[in-house]
């Protein structure tokens, strides 16, 4: 009777399993939602049916796979350039070791938090700037440090409310120009200049405000709102896409969920 062997798994092993599934989760939130997750999941498959084959002994086809897996690295930093930035910038954000940092990601090790009614403020605060057609842009700070962007405009520390955010957006106001940067429920920053994307096609009467937008949410995992001033549209975007809702009941619980993501 042959010995019963079992595998010999040890903590290094646990460990090695543990740390790619941390990276396979930061890399699919980072790109949900947008076309590179298809790109992702076609290597995926690759990688996969490079493995079998390996395992198979299909030396032709495991060879053919493997030189395409290989030449292709750099081809895939260029269609990635984008998500590999915003890793880096996770990577290197104080935020990602602090207390809410890396487990605050995982629901189960979590409670929510509370701090999210401010969304309530700023969600009522661009539906009204919207009927008046007023112009808004709001950045919403998540894990990605906003250090980069908060210098070029004026540091503050003002708690969010209405009526501070429309005295901040009134026309006449000398703080209305720019965007505003908002940390959990604190103003940290006005008349912030967010960097232009300009590689999105969009459509033609959105503006400068959409194409910041699109900016910022491109190189950082932040969210920002936008209020045309043209036509009173409020817009959502996060990661890139500019994301659609129904009504205002339904933009709030959104961006409380993806603040909670």
């Amino acid at each position: 009777m042959d010995q019963i062997t079992f595998l010999n798994i040890s903590f290094l092993d646990i460990l090695d399993i543990v740390l790619v599934a941390v990276l396979l989760f930061y890399i699919f939130r980072l790109i949900r939602g947008t076309a590179a997750i298809n790109i992702f999941i076609g290597i995926a498959i690759i990688y996969l049916i490079w493995k079998l084959t390996q395992a198979l002994e299909m030396e032709l086809l495991s060879d053919i796979l493997g030189k395409f897996l290989g030449g292709g690295f750099i081809a895939l930093i260029i269609v990635f350039q984008q998500e590999i930035r915003k890793f880096l910038l996770m990577v290197g954000s104080t935020n990602i070791a602090s207390k809410k940092g890396i487990l605050k990601n995982f629901k189960f090790f979590r409670t929510e938090i509370a701090a999210n009614n401010h969304i309530d403020e700023i969600v009522r605060f661009c539906e009204e700037m919207g009927k008046i057609k007023t112009g808004a842009l709001i950045v919403l700070k998540r894990n990605n440090s906003l250090e980069f962007v908060k210098m070029t405009g004026d540091e503050m520390e003002i708690k969010v409310n209405k009526p501070i955010l429309k005295s901040i957006f009134y026309k006449n106001s000398p703080l209305h120009d720019g965007a505003i940067v908002v940390e959990n429920n604190i103003i940290t920053a006005t008349r912030v200049i967010l960097p232009i994307e300009n590689t999105i096609e969009i459509p033609a009467h959105f503006g400068l405000r959409h194409r910041a937008g699109l900016g910022i949410t491109t190189r950082t995992d932040a969210l920002a709102l936008i209020v045309s001033e043209e036509s009173g549209q409020v817009s959502y975007i996060n990661n890139g896409a500019f994301i659609l809702y129904e009504d205002f009941s339904e933009l709030t619980e959104l961006i409380k969920d993806d603040l909670n993501y």
